[in-house]
């Protein structure tokens, strides 16, 4: 590798870890407002989306650059091409943060609603698959990797339970539906970012090993978990 591309290469890592604490930041605010009911703190997430959009179109444009003009190979160009596919998830999580502050700064505007129990449990699960995410990126650690992938069962189970909570609340009292449907779409929301944190993780296996494990769950265990 020559001197340039892994100096090109270590700014796109330093730039994509920028784009993902911005991401963590506003998932972070989001579920605050929603919590908090403080409309104003939504509103700062929905604005604040803009800036990760031009950060994340500059970011796949600079990658494009490099690769047509070193034609990197093997390892660099794995790597490229993971950057490229994670900044597209980062992206995407920041539009799911704007998705719950909108659904915050609604509820902000009615009576307060019961939070079915599973929501810290939930948002503790999905945060913390992000974090480790870009941790096994950082690090090149593909067993992190492929267990963070394996993580993203619990998640759907906790948004089961809360889907399933927020039916019995409404059954009960037919006056929250309108209140309770928000809850359930914030629910989803944070399935979906931890979707996006499995397919990060399933592309650092693909920056370290080279090989495509998404669509194939058996996959996400290491070589000696599967025996």
């Amino acid at each position: 590798m020559s001197k340039h591309l892994q100096n090109e290469i270590e700014n796109l890592k330093r730039r994509l870890l920028t784009i993902g604490a911005n991401v963590i930041d506003a998932i972070q605010k989001a579920l605050f407002a929603l919590e908090e009911r403080r409309a104003e703190v939504a509103a700062q997430v929905m604005e604040g989306d803009k800036k990760i959009d031009a950060a994340e179109v500059e970011l796949e444009e600079d990658c494009l650059k490099l690769l047509a003009l070193y034609q990197p190979v093997a390892a660099d160009l794995r790597f490229i091409a993971a950057v490229m596919k994670i900044n597209n998830d980062l992206e995407r999580m920041g539009d799911e943060a704007v998705n719950i502050a909108e659904h915050a700064s609604f509820l902000a505007q009615k009576l307060p609603l019961p939070i079915p129990v599973q929501f810290d449990a939930i948002t503790a699960a999905t945060l913390r698959m992000v974090w480790e995410s870009l941790d096994a990126f950082v690090g090149g650690n593909a067993a992190d990797a492929r267990r963070i992938c394996a993580e993203d069962d619990e998640v759907d189970r906790l948004n089961q339970e809360i889907i399933n909570a927020l039916w019995r609340m409404m059954r009960d009292d037919p006056e929250i539906v309108e209140r309770a449907t928000h809850l359930f779409s914030v629910s989803r929301h944070l399935e979906r970012i931890a979707d996006h944190a499995t397919n990060i993780a399933e592309d650092v296996v693909y920056m370290v090993e080279g090989k495509i494990i998404r669509h194939h769950a058996s996959e996400y265990l290491t070589p000696s978990e599967s025996d």
